[in-house]
């Protein structure tokens, strides 16, 4: 069959091709706890899986829907988070029990709150699994007191705690996406609450319209009238693909009450699409995680309505990605009517229709057609075509980190310009904050809001109050979704990116923008400081700009005093995990041979009169340098010690562009040091810097006597080339004292051994005179001739013990008596 779909995927399988992905590298980082962001957290011995949220209209409530309670949380203060009211909802003894005896694990039972909605100003509607006999109940906004008695919960909550769900409530009626058994194989999607002649509908379950899904997300679009469910299943389409999972965004019309004798009290408006999260020549993120809906800019029509969804992949390739694309609610509806697939009852296939169509599946007002026009839409639900994301290309696609949940914002900055902003939580639990430009997603920070792997998480966005809500097992995290005020300067401010933030000149900070600031200096697209603080002051820039420094003379910087041989270590944070850091000294280059550029970005190096100095760390981003810390090193011993004041600047062509800022913490003479116009890579090393970005500026300096000086430096031994003092004369008086330990060892061993050998050749007593006597004359001849031979030939007779020869002495050759 031709697929345009189902072609395309082929081709991915066939290729393989993996795309070329951009490091997804935070500017910022916050661990938690961090003076630079300041959070606000929420919880309680008695309070746990708080991951069902729902913020009130004016966001001065949060309604928190947790294992065996519901919580009001008062949000209203800046520096805590209240507990107003607490309802306490829990299964009975016998019905713990009664969970047990179904097999399922006692911490499993409780009752989990998975549905929390609003049903008008007065009443909350929650439902929760109540040991697996889901249960829902009416509640007191204002009281938290339930105002009746908890009914059956069967299709609108799930049974099994850790199963997805969504639930939305228009108008008074509860739309639903769960299961509808307790073995979780009955999935629908239906409509409860229903009053008057409307009428509860759901699903045909015998027609096989959703295929072993997992529920996602629910959204109402006013114009359409219509909710759009957001799962994944199976796409029983692909055939030749064992459970394969595709993504889908499925419709109903509120205004569909079923069919008069076909689909009684079914929906007769339901169609289901693929959600297709693809590239060019790429394998499809085919999971879909989490989604939420970007309502439309002001004027602008419904149809421009974008989802934002979170996407992976079941395929080994793309394993750890995660991507996130965003669909257009325009081509949703454009997908939805064209043609539809047909499945062939008998072989269990799918097939285009090619004939003309009866009626448009999906189309409201069709309670009233024929049993024809019923019978046909019953039979065609699944689009034939998939929706694209918008510009046919992922929004993001990150190898690094592993998202689960976000939340999107429209933005306007003080150009008055609009930005989609992503808040995305990580798996590792880290919060991004990332704003989406032509170039690609920019990550402007991240906070780290848990520690621990939650197994369920929540996320609720509070655009009046500029508030995050992070719902996890451990308890609500709040989170500012500014955070200006960490930026120092007209620099820092800028290159931050933030659509939230903009340097203001007047009171010289980084404030949050508003209409009615239009003055902010600020460039989201390209971070171009130079441009966006031409009219800010820099205090030290005039006292040491290029053209104005004097030729003999530097900026006195931080003054370290050291002794000779001591090691030493500069101190040099980087301004954010974007930016490169390098070092400089006037008239000298920072030889690889007596410096060590560490990893966090300061120089170590030995205190000789060779490094006595000034030195200049200098932090690169984005095009932008800036001076981050100043040091002049000088020899404390000695009063008359090499300084360098009579170093002189480099006798070349200053770049007029280079431009620094002097930070708080630093001494005042920060600023400006001339470029070289020639540059060489070898001399330095620059290093990314940490996760933290700490805006200290302390100096570390080693003891030579201290014990942690040798550990600190296991990894340094270019250090040791240092020219210092001299270890000359230590060395000789070691060798030599080494030399006479040795020839005082091997004397005493030879020795030993000549002892031995002695004691084993002397005769016995009495032993010489019977052998004497034993010899015959002959034998007595033939020896005294045998001596006067070896006389004669200049040798001297020997004997052999232990196979060593010995002289006739009995010693051994060449060893003094």
């Amino acid at each position: 069959m031709e697929n345009p779909s189902l072609l395309s995927l082929i081709v991915a399988l066939l290729s393989f091709l993996s795309p070329c992905l951009t490091r997804m590298t935070p500017r910022v980082s916050f661990h938690m706890g961090s003076p630079g962001r300041h959070l606000t957290r929420f919880s309680s011995h008695d309070v746990s899986n708080t991951t069902t949220l729902l913020l009130s209209e004016d966001g001065d409530m949060l309604y928190v829907g947790a294992r065996d309670a519901v919580l009001a949380l008062d949000v209203s203060h800046k520096d805590a988070i209240i507990l107003r009211n607490k309802l306490d909802w829990n299964p009975s003894e016998i019905d713990l029990e009664q969970c047990s005896m179904k097999g399922k694990e006692m911490a499993d039972c409780p009752n989990f709150i998975r549905v929390l909605q609003f049903l008008n100003t007065t009443h909350i509607y929650a439902c929760g699994t109540f040991a697996f006999s889901p249960r829902c109940t009416y509640i007191h906004s204002e009281t938290l007191t339930m105002s009746l008695k908890p009914d059956e919960g069967r299709g609108r909550c799930p049974y099994d705690p850790y199963q997805r769900n969504t639930a939305i409530i228009v108008d008074g009626e509860l739309y639903t996406g769960t299961v509808a058994d307790y073995r979780g194989n009955r999935p629908v999607i239906s409509r409860h609450l229903s009053e008057g002649r409307r009428v509860d509908l759901k699903l045909d379950d015998t027609l096989g319209w959703l295929e072993d899904p997992t529920f996602i997300s629910s959204s109402f679009i006013p114009d359409e009238e219509k909710i759009y469910f957001f799962f994944s299943e199976v796409g029983r389409e692909y055939d030749f693909i064992d459970k394969f999972i595709v993504s889908r965004v499925s419709q109903i019309c509120m205004s569909d009450v079923g069919g008069q004798r076909t689909l009684q009290r079914r929906w007769t408006t339901f169609a289901k699409a693929q959600l297709l999260c693809q590239a060019d020549n790429e394998l499809p993120y085919n999971v879909i995680q989490d989604i939420d809906s970007l309502p439309p800019a002001e004027g602008a029509p419904a149809d421009d309505t974008l989802f934002y969804g979170i996407f992976t992949s079941q395929w080994s390739v793309n394993s750890g990605r995660s991507a996130v694309c965003s669909f257009r609610l325009t081509d949703i509806k454009s997908v939805f009517s064209g043609n539809y697939k047909v499945l062939n009852r008998d072989t269990l296939q799918w097939s285009t229709r090619v004939q003309e169509k009866v009626a448009n599946p999906g189309e409201c007002g069709l309670h009233n057609a024929s049993d024809n026009t019923l019978r046909f839409v019953k039979e065609n639900f699944l689009a034939d075509d998939s929706v694209r994301p918008v510009g046919r290309s992922v929004t993001v696609v990150s190898a690094e980190h592993s998202y689960s949940h976000l939340t999107v914002q429209r933005v306007q900055a003080a150009n008055r310009r609009d930005y989609t902003v992503l808040f995305l939580l990580t798996e590792s639990g880290y919060l991004h904050k990332a704003v989406l430009l032509q170039s690609g997603a920019h990550i402007i920070e991240e906070v780290q809001v848990f520690k621990q792997p939650q197994p369920i998480k929540s996320l609720k966005l509070s655009i009046p109050k500029g508030m995050i809500y992070v719902g996890t097992s451990e308890g609500v995290v709040r989170v500012p979704t500014a955070n200006c005020s960490f930026y120092w300067t007209c620099p820092q401010c800028v290159l931050a990116r933030d659509p939230f933030c903009g340097w203001d000149p007047v009171s010289r900070a980084c404030v949050q923008a508003s209409n009615t600031q239009a003055s902010l200096s600020q460039d989201i697209d390209s971070g171009n400081v130079e441009e966006a603080c031409n009219s800010v002051s820099f205090t030290h820039r005039a006292r040491f700009a290029p053209n104005k420094l004097p030729a003999a003379s530097c900026p006195a910087g931080e003054l370290v005093s050291v002794s000779l041989n001591e090691v030493v270590r500069l101190q040099c944070p980087a301004a954010s995990q974007l930016s490169q850091q390098l070092w400089e000294r006037p008239n000298s280059r920072l030889s690889s041979d007596l410096y060590l550029h560490l990893e966090d970005g300061s120089l170590s190096f030995v205190a000789t009169p060779a490094t006595l100095g000034h030195y200049l760390c200098l932090s690169t981003e984005n095009g932008y340098q800036q001076t981050i810390a100043i040091y002049h090193v000088k020899q404390k011993s000695s009063p008359m010690a090499h300084t360098p004041s009579s170093h002189t600047w480099p006798q070349t062509h200053p770049i007029p562009t280079t431009k620094a800022v002097a930070r708080p913490g630093l001494h005042p003479s920060v600023g400006t040091w001339p470029k070289r116009t020639e540059t060489r890579q070898e001399e330095t090393e620059p290093t990314l810097s940490s996760r933290d970005t700490p805006r200290d500026r302390n100096v570390t300096m080693w003891a030579g006597e201290s014990g942690q000086k040798e550990a600190e430096l296991r990894d340094g031994e270019p250090l040791l080339s240092a020219r210092g003092h001299c270890y000359l004369k230590e060395l000789v008086v070691v060798s030599v004292l080494l030399v006479l330990c040795l020839s005082l060892l091997i004397t005493m061993l030879l020795y030993v051994i000549r002892q031995r050998c002695r004691s084993r050749t002397a005769p016995q007593p009495g032993t010489s005179s019977r052998v004497s006597d034993r010899r015959t004359p002959v034998e007595h001849e033939a020896l005294r001739g045998s001596q006067v031979l070896s006389k004669r030939n200049g040798q001297a007779s020997g004997l052999v013990c232990n196979g060593a020869l010995t002289g006739s002495n009995g010693h051994l050759p060449n060893t003094p008596i």
